[in-house]
């Protein structure tokens, strides 16, 4: 499956943005699906999960209550709603996706990468 993330750019702090992960290649639904981030001079970090169907999700600390993760299956997309936006959420934002319907948290669960996008926050 191939991964495309967008929705990505420069917003204020405080300011809100909707990313998006569309799916190619194969059906979307039975795949579990994570988004991550990586900052300048940080290693990448988890950031939200959920599952194949929808009904399970995850998120970091950082993020609980500021991000809600979602997905549309007949649309092989899943978004990442991001409100309350700081500026240590600058970072490049991955959505990744990997087969079954287990929880995956970490990046060695996923087995497909999308390219990234930039999200830039200013404070």
């Amino acid at each position: 499956v191939q991964l495309q993330a967008s929705g990505g750019g420069l917003v204020p702090a405080g300011g809100s943005l909707r990313l998006s992960c569309v799916a190619s290649g194969r059906t979307f639904s039975p795949y579990a699906v994570g988004w991550f981030r990586q900052a300048p001079g940080k290693e990448r970090e988890s950031v939200a999960f959920i599952n194949w169907s929808g009904s399970t999700t995850r998120y970091a600390d950082s993020v609980k209550g500021r991000f809600t993760i979602s997905r549309d299956n007949a649309k092989n997309t899943v978004y990442l709603q991001m409100n309350s936006l700081k500026p240590e959420d600058t970072a490049i934002y991955y959505c990744a996706a990997d087969y079954g319907y287990g929880a995956k948290w970490f990046q060695y669960d996923y087995t497909y990468w999308g390219q990234g996008t930039l999200v830039t926050v200013s404070s």
